[in-house]
């Protein structure tokens, strides 16, 4: 059985409130939907449906990232990062913010993935590597919108989520090639 407390696999990070996160797409703790796969992979490299709710009533604005923090890297893969989603926005439709894809809104910051991609880059664990946990999480602030450079890295967005963050929900989902 994985475990299923994803941050304790990289790092500690200051506690704070959760909230409620949902996929139209996945379970937390099941296995991802073929399209959230990889081209690669054989997926479309498509981003799930997500909706949340519960944030704390001071939240001002919204991040939302997804890591693989099984990756063999010792740091993670970062498939995912939403920068400056409005508080009005509590879900995003599957594909959100791909070329054709459903819009983010007017103001959101999507930043480069691992593959250097702006977008969602679909899950695809190496073959002999296991089980892996694709952890998407919402991030509620207590700002509007978080002052970053378009070249930013999810790391440095994660930093910011850290100092800004009052809250997080957390959806887990998993997929294995082996």
């Amino acid at each position: 059985m994985l475990d299923l407390d994803p941050y304790a696999a990289l790092q500690k990070l200051r506690p704070v409130e959760s909230f409620h996160v949902t996929s139209a797409d996945f379970d937390d703790g099941g296995a991802l939907a073929r399209p959230q796969w990889s081209a690669a992979a054989g997926g479309v490299d498509r981003s799930p449906q997500l909706s949340w709710s519960g944030f704390p009533e001071r939240t001002r604005g919204f991040a939302v990232t997804c890591i693989d923090v099984d990756a063999p890297t010792g740091s993670g893969w970062w498939h995912w990062a939403v920068a400056n989603l409005p508080l009005s926005t509590t879900s995003l439709e599957a594909g959100a913010g791909a070329p054709g894809g459903p819009a983010l809104p007017e103001g959101a910051l999507v930043l480069r993935n691992e593959d250097g991609d702006r977008g969602f880059g679909g899950v695809g664990p190496p073959r002999g590597t296991g089980a892996h946990r694709y952890v998407f999480v919402v991030h509620a602030l207590d700002v509007p919108s978080l002052d970053l450079d378009p070249a930013s890295s999810p790391a440095i967005l994660g930093i910011r989520c850290f100092f800004h963050g009052l809250a997080r929900g957390i959806l887990t989902g998993i997929a294995n090639r082996d």
